[in-house]
């Protein structure tokens, strides 16, 4: 796994969306060659701006493709589907190519050379995901690991690591602790040779602990010998958060939450927080404007009661503060603290309320927030008082939540999107602990990159 902008990303996805953007442009490149011939294609190439023009034209496919998920876990590995999202990607492509090419026809390389290049690069990503699928799946490329552990979180590594072969880890087997009675640590022999002789027989390249209870069941000499030896040793609660980007919030130790980085948010990451948020805010609700007005006209003619609907949230240390947003339900709902979240088919929703909601528009107001200093763009969401009170009675470390500001979007909010039971928001605490341990500009960036992602493509929140 990489780390880029405080979150985690494998190295296989990242160098297949980095090969496949020096194939997109060689294609195009050759079918420059094949269009105008050796010599005028060199013309075109260095003198009349060809190279940025192909530069362009590969960056637009690699968006599209994004866009398109082709670099998600679940369909890296389903080739019908890759080969469906690579038909509709070119689709697209030559969608907005038209677009652009109307509105800037300087930009154009000529229809014969995006003709051909588009043919190119539709054979070269349909073999490349090929030969690529089939060598992402032989566990003789992927480097074996050992799980030392049986617990909730080995239990966890083993399903995830089983399911992503992108992730260039294989799970040759599972050893138990000594709390489990494990037959083959037994007290007969030297434990310690024993543990040596059986990853050797396992021929291990990475032994990762996620033991229950370490204390008097880790063989810590044995494993200080296999990594001397060049055995990687990692810790369970490491790798499952850069493999599944959260928390393993009902195997944490309470030590390495304590001393690990993050859970903490510096001075000046607090003032760029909030002077970006005054900014953008303020920008947003400039241009925002008119289309506010325009929805708030619509929800008054469409149902009766106020635009706008005012609910108390809880934020930054547990203070209550009041939310802002456009009213998507029927007037008189949830005006008291007992409010139910809403369901997929929510007979509470006003007809343009499902609309709104679809597509985030009943957010709009939150600018206000933001701009007042209640809220952040990026932040864990924030929840009306009495689901604030179950939660941090039923869940572990949800306190923690409050540590920061909440937020319109987050890190829970893109990867798991809209949460209504108990279960849901455990889940969902996951991801928000993971933010809040590693937040950062970059990280807030990413999370701006893919919630436009998401309303693009039309699934916002409920």
């Amino acid at each position: 796994m990489i780390r880029l902008l405080n979150a985690y990303f494998p190295k296989r996805t990242l160098f297949l969306g980095i090969s496949e953007g020096c194939l997109i442009a060689l294609a195009f490149v050759a079918a420059t060659i094949a269009r105008l011939g050796t010599n005028d294609a060199a013309v075109l190439l260095s003198y009349e701006q060809g190279g940025v023009k192909i530069l362009m034209m590969s960056a637009l496919v690699l968006a599209c493709m994004y866009y398109f998920d082709l670099y998600q876990s679940s369909i890296l590995s389903n080739r019908r589907e890759v080969y469906s999202r690579l038909i509709q990607v070119l689709g697209t492509v030559c969608i907005l190519l038209a677009l652009l090419y109307y509105v800037y026809p300087s930009l154009a390389l000529g229809r014969g050379i995006l003709a051909i290049g588009l043919s190119f690069v539709a054979v070269i990503l349909l073999l490349w995901r090929r030969f690529f699928l089939a060598v992402n799946s032989l566990p003789q490329f992927a480097e074996r690991v050992l799980i030392l552990g049986d617990g909730p979180l080995a239990e966890s590594l083993v399903a995830e690591l089983g399911a992503r072969p992108e992730l260039g880890l294989r799970v040759v087997g599972q050893l138990k602790g000594h709390e489990n009675e494990n037959p083959i640590l037994s007290s007969g022999e030297n434990p310690a040779d024993q543990f040596l002789d059986l990853v050797d027989t396992y021929n291990a390249k990475r032994i990762v602990v996620a033991m229950n209870e370490r204390r008097g069941n880790l063989p810590v000499q044995a494993l200080l010998q296999l990594k001397s030896r060049g055995v990687a040793i990692q810790d369970g609660a490491e790798l499952y958060e850069a493999a599944t980007g959260k928390l393993p919030i009902e195997s944490l130790r309470l030590s390495w939450l304590l001393f690990s980085a993050g859970l903490e948010v510096s001075h000046p990451l607090q003032v760029y927080k909030r002077v970006s948020s005054v900014i953008w805010s303020t920008i947003a609700l400039i241009l925002a404007f008119p289309l506010m007005v325009v929805v708030a006209i619509a929800i008054r003619l469409d149902s009766r009661g106020p635009a706008i609907f005012r609910q108390k949230r809880v934020g930054l240390h547990g203070e209550i503060f009041t939310l802002f947003k456009f009213r998507s339900m029927k007037d008189g709902i949830d005006r008291d603290e007992n409010h139910q979240p809403a369901e997929r088919t929510d007979i509470r929703f006003t007809r343009l309320g499902k609309l709104l909601r679809r597509t985030r528009l009943d957010e709009l107001p939150q600018l206000f927030n933001i701009l007042r200093g209640d809220m952040h763009f990026v932040g864990p969401r924030p929840f009306v008082p009495n689901q604030e009170r179950e939660y941090v009675e039923k869940l572990p470390y949800y306190r923690h939540r409050w540590a920061v500001k909440p937020g319109a979007t987050g890190w829970a909010q893109i990867n798991r999107g809209y949460n209504v039971t108990l279960e849901d928001n455990r889940k969902k605490l996951a991801y928000d602990l993971f933010y809040i341990k590693n937040i950062s500009i970059g990280l807030d960036l990413l999370i701006l990159f893919k919630t436009a992602k998401l309303l693009i493509l039309g699934r916002g929140g409920q």
